[in-house]
């Protein structure tokens, strides 16, 4: 055989004889197997250098040397790809069906806070953060980011209640079993990055879902009635808080009015007094006439004067009022 060869590389390279041709021969082989270790790593991987299988290296896109084969070999994975993790469920091909979901209970079914029984189905999504580790620091990576995931996801279930769970908190569930999740693969060393965590679908188990329909119905109706009370609530406390500030104003109004009209009289009744004091008999002839003049103002009056000079006593009266009314009634 190695004669055979050295008569093919004769007759390729006719001018190379005896020991010089096979140093020669030695040293192209040498050299061709020197340039065997450059490799590319390209933009979307990471170099994996080995050295006699134990990993020496991680090398960034580029191009990149390495000890040739035996010694040191290199694994480019990808670690741009988006892998899924599919907890709950799994998706599946049919050539007749098409695509359809198959449910996983022993994975789906939970625990939540207050003892209720859920079932959660959700997909985490994730890539290569550290080729390194990824290879050599964990066996099954799909597996080890489904199990993480689903004892994450477990963990924040059993702290939440039922209706927080189906309603209002999905999108924290989501939060917390990724970073919950995150924490657990780097504690494993495992160079996964989550990028995602999406719930599919939260909701009771299949076996009781028409139980829990109408309990939902019955707290829609609660939640209904609740918010109808509300409103009149609202409607009406206002209306009989108006009523009572009202009421209140007007006693106040009618306090005010009656305390001032008491110190007017008062202050009259003062003022009379004191000029009553001052001279007494003017002040009661005053009041006299006062009265008099109010008690006979409206009627009709005849005015005898019984004093001396032998009169009758009877003075002519000439009504010009009287007069002035039937003038205006004829015209």
């Amino acid at each position: 055989m190695l004669r055979r060869g050295q008569d093919r590389f004769r007759r390729f390279m006719p001018g190379v004889r005896g020991g010089r041709g096979l140093i020669l021969l030695l040293i192209i082989v040498l050299g061709i197997w020197l340039l065997t270790g450059f490799y590319r790593v390209e933009p979307d991987e990471q170099g994996v250098v080995l050295r006699w299988g134990e990993w020496t290296q991680t090398t960034q896109p580029g191009l990149n040397y390495h000890l040739p084969w035996p010694f040191e070999t290199v694994l480019l994975p990808k670690v741009t790809k988006i892998n899924r993790a599919e907890i709950g469920y799994r998706t599946l091909v049919d050539s007749k069906r098409g695509a359809f979901t198959r449910p996983v209970p022993d994975e789906s079914l939970m625990l939540t806070g207050d003892e209720n029984i859920i079932d959660v189905k959700f997909t985490a999504f994730w890539r290569i953060r550290d080729a390194g580790q990824y290879l050599f620091n964990i066996q099954a990576p799909d597996r080890t980011v489904r199990d993480a995931a689903e004892s994450a996801m477990r963990e924040v279930i059993g702290k939440t209640r039922l209706q927080s769970a189906l309603a209002e908190e999905r999108f924290l569930l989501a939060q917390q079993t990724h970073e919950l999740t995150q924490s657990i693969l780097d504690y494993y060393g495992a160079g996964i990055e989550v990028t995602q965590i999406e719930p599919q679908d939260i909701g009771p188990p299949d076996a009781v879902i028409a139980s829990f329909r109408d309990v939902q119905a019955a707290r829609a109706d609660q939640e209904r009635a609740k918010n109808e009370a509300e409103s009149y609530r609202n409607d009406i406390i206002p209306r009989a808080r108006g009523a009572a500030e009202r009421l209140v104003q007007e006693g106040t109004a009618y306090k005010e009015q009656i305390v001032a009209e008491a110190q007017g009289e008062a202050s009259r009744f003062v003022a009379v007094h004191t000029e009553y004091a001052q001279n007494a008999d003017v002040v009661r002839r005053r009041m006299y006439l006062e009265t008099m003049e109010e008690v006979l103002g409206g009627l009709d009056k005849i005015i005898i004067d019984s004093g001396g000079g032998g009169s009758s006593g009877v003075v002519p009266y000439l009504p010009l009022p009287e007069l002035q009314r039937r003038q205006g009634g004829t015209q």
